[in-house]
Order: C-alpha cells, then structure tokens, then sequence
C-alpha cells in the first residue's frame, strides 16, 4: 500500500498511467464493451464502477487543457441529445478534479473507433449503459 493512491489502482494501472504522456487517451468501460477486441493494452477491474475508477485516475492523472473535449463519452444510439444518468455522474467526478472541464460526446462507433487509438483500457464491471469515458492525459505545469 502507498500513500495518498487510491487502492482501487493497482501496478499495472499505475504503471500505465505514469508512463502515458501529454496527449495519450486512456478509456474507462463498461462491462458490456468489447474491450478484449479493441486492442490497446487492456487492465481489468471486474467488479469496479467506472465512477469510481475514474475519481481514482483523475486523483493523479491530469487533464489536457490545450484541447476543446480531453473528457468524452459515448452517446446514447438512436438518441444523441440524451444524457444518460452515469454520464451525469462522469461530469460531477470530471468538475470535482477540473472545475473548468466537463464531458463531451461522440457517436458510438467514432467512440469505439478513438478507443482502438488509445494507450490503454481499463474494463471495469460497471453495468449501468453508456458507462464509458475516454480520458486525454494534460501536463504538469511547474511550480512558479
């Protein structure tokens, strides 16, 4: 155990998140998405909401501030104005870590198809749908 990281991150969950640099997207999903198949590095936490990896990740990881969307989610097929419930809650734990950030959306399978990009994905056991987020990783900016 280590101070201060939330114990919900394991090594290897830890290992890909401090090696991914400024621009990297990692996703967090659902139990339903086909993960396995999307080929990024994969880390399973079965069992897990994705809520509660995200407010994990974004405890360390920071956002990217030099784009318009670093947050984006997938939007609900057949209806792209609705806002799921988990979606909802993504943008709480997003505002609770960035104040000056919230989620965006894309289409389903330009989510899935920005998915196959990223450095990594986390497949937790949330099973509420469209529990899926796909993270841009920011900077640290030195101390002034």
């Amino acid at each position: 155990m280590l101070k201060n990281i939330p114990p919900i991150l394991g090594p290897d969950l830890l290992g890909i998140l401090r090696a991914m640099g400024h621009g990297d997207e990692i996703a967090i999903v659902d139990a339903n998405y086909p993960a396995d198949s999307a080929g990024p590095v994969l880390v399973r936490l079965d069992g897990i909401s994705a809520t509660d990896v995200l407010d994990a990740v974004l405890t360390l990881m920071p956002l990217d501030d030099f784009v318009d969307e670093p947050v984006l989610t997938m939007q609900t097929v057949g209806d792209a104005g609705k806002r799921e419930p988990v979606v909802d809650a993504f943008d709480t734990i997003v505002r609770k870590h960035e104040p000056k950030m919230g989620v965006s959306s894309l289409e389903r399978f330009a989510f899935y198809d920005r998915v196959k990009k990223a450095y990594a994905i986390v497949q937790t056991g949330e099973r509420r749908l469209y529990g899926n987020i796909l993270l841009k990783k920011g900077i640290i900016r030195p101390d002034a």
